[in-house]
Parts: C-alpha cells; structure tokens; sequence
C-alpha cells in the first residue's frame, strides 16, 4: 500500500480516537451529545477530516476494501456544504454504529 495512503489512513483513525475522547470523562450519551455545542462542533469536525481523507483515498485507489466509502465522503459534503441541515440523529448515529466499523476496517488495512 501507498504511503500517502497509510498516511490518509492514520488521520481517519487519528480523528476516530479524537473523537472518543471526547467521552472518556463525559457519558457517551446523545442527551449529553446534543446538549454540548463544542463537542458537537468538533465530532463533525472530525467527521469532515475523515471525509476528505476518504476522498482522497478513493482517487488514489477506489478499490480500497472499505465499506460505506463514498458515504462517509457524502456525510463530509452534507456537513460542510449543507451545514445548516446538519441532523444531530444522522452525527450521533455515526458516531455510535458507523464509527466503531470504520476503526476496524482501516487498523485491518493497517495491519494493527
């Protein structure tokens, strides 16, 4: 695999772990989720930087073995292009169900 990739991948998996984080003090609960407006802010944040990270991985090679790939690059486009119909039922599921798949599929890619 690529380097450029490698390095692609470690920002997706870099921006996962930030974004658990954000719940090693606090409950990882959507109440307390949508109640935070920083955490909020930096979760879709961090959900942008996997995006683009995904985009520039699917031009480079879109056959990488990623499940969901052009999702996750629309989930990116939704929150920076249509920021204002952002739902925090769309991010929090995301977060709880999609995330925890994505970790798993880059740290295999990985070889961790």
């Amino acid at each position: 695999m690529d380097n450029t990739i490698k390095a692609w991948l470690f920002d997706i998996l870099n921006s996962i772990n930030e974004i658990e984080s954000y719940f090693v003090d606090t409950p990882k609960l959507f109440e307390v989720y949508q109640n935070d407006l920083r955490t909020k802010r930096a979760v879709e944040r961090n959900i942008e930087i996997i995006g683009e990270a995904m985009s520039r991985i699917l031009k480079e090679d879109n056959c990488i073995e990623i499940s969901n790939s052009r999702k996750i690059v629309d989930v990116r486009n939704r929150i920076i292009h249509g920021y204002d119909s952002v739902s925090d039922d769309v991010i929090w599921g995301i977060v709880i169900k999609n995330l925890p798949v994505l970790q798993k599929e880059v740290e295999v890619l990985l070889g961790e």
